[in-house]
């Protein structure tokens, strides 16, 4: 399809990060040693790793939040503006480091594990959020971090016609208090049944739907693929057999893929098939954005690729 060149078709709010990533043959037992294979920088993190996904699939993305003023924030920074992401509401927090990771890839199985840390200081206070920030949009992605920011944020999108898609994985304090503001949330796995008690996956995506008026809620399975509720039927779309390299940023890029899908006017369960396909491709390389792959490589791997069909959630729908 061709490329959208609208002014502004996404705003994300949320967390940005640089990481240093070990790769290893194998992760190490409590209390074991494992030699370092290698060790790189990356930028990555939930948001803009997200953001930049849009940007590469052809949309035109904004990013809202804070880098610190060290050298990991200059090279967060720098990422985004080679990317071609609107800046204008990025903020430079003086006397801050960056926002971190120190993650750890298990060469065997591509699996990683993640180190982190954020300065008190990087935080967007709900008055910074600003209705020019994000009118004018098509989309406003929140992550829940800064929660109180997220909610103002999804108020003005509300407003303003904004659709307000979430990816959700940690459980904030009052995280909660954003739900009646979100069209489409795809939460992690083990996101909705901490917030809810409700463990079985099915029920828990119908209370959120009808608890809080939400268009499409749904969740990321990891290799399983993923699960959404909307309309009244689940939709579930499997995830891709891939040769994993790394599986950082997969869920980030399933949320850029997500939003492009959304943009482009698809039904969802093809917005899901792509969402994966680009996710699974995302783990073929190194880093959170090193696989970020073009809409007609996802395409192929889709008419092409096997699946990891689990029974537990269905059958697989959609084109």
């Amino acid at each position: 399809m061709a490329k959208v060149k609208a002014k502004l078709d996404v705003v994300g709010l949320g967390l940005n990060a640089t990481d240093t990533v070990l790769l290893v043959r194998d992760f190490p037992a409590l209390g074991g040693k494992e030699r370092v294979l290698s060790v790189s920088r990356q930028a990555g993190g939930q948001m803009t790793t997200a953001l930049v996904a849009c940007q590469r699939l052809g949309l035109r993305a904004r990013y809202i939040g804070k880098v610190g003023d060290d050298d990991a924030g200059r090279f967060q920074l720098a990422s985004l503006r080679r990317e071609g992401l609107d800046l204008r509401y990025t903020q430079v927090a003086p006397d801050t480091p960056n926002q971190f990771g120190h993650i750890i890839v298990d060469q065997r199985t591509g699996e990683r594990t993640v180190f982190w840390d954020r300065d008190p200081r990087l935080a967007v206070r709900a008055s910074e959020v600003t209705p020019p920030a994000i009118r004018g949009a098509r989309v406003l992605h929140v992550d829940g971090c800064d929660v109180e920011a997220c909610v103002r944020a999804a108020q003005i999108a509300r407003r303003e016609g904004v659709i307000v898609v979430a990816d959700l994985d940690t459980v904030y304090k009052k995280v909660e208090t954003l739900f009646p503001y979100i069209d489409y949330l795809i939460a992690s796995a083990n996101f909705l049944p901490a917030v809810t008690g409700e463990a079985d996956p099915f029920r828990v995506l119908e209370y959120i739907a009808r608890e809080y008026k939400m268009k499409a809620p749904g969740m990321t399975l990891g290799r399983d693929g993923a699960l959404l509720y909307a309309q009244g039927r689940f939709l579930y779309s499997p995830g891709f057999v891939v040769e994993t390299v790394d599986t950082t940023g997969a869920g980030d890029v399933f949320h850029g893929a997500f939003i492009y899908g959304l943009i482009a006017g698809w039904p969802l369960e093809r917005i899901l098939n792509f969402s994966n396909a680009m996710a699974g491709l995302n783990c073929t390389a190194f880093g959170a954005r090193g696989g970020i792959s073009t809409e007609a490589e996802a395409e192929r791997l889709m008419a092409t690729g096997k699946r990891h069909v689990n029974p537990a959630y269905g059958h697989p729908g959609g084109p």
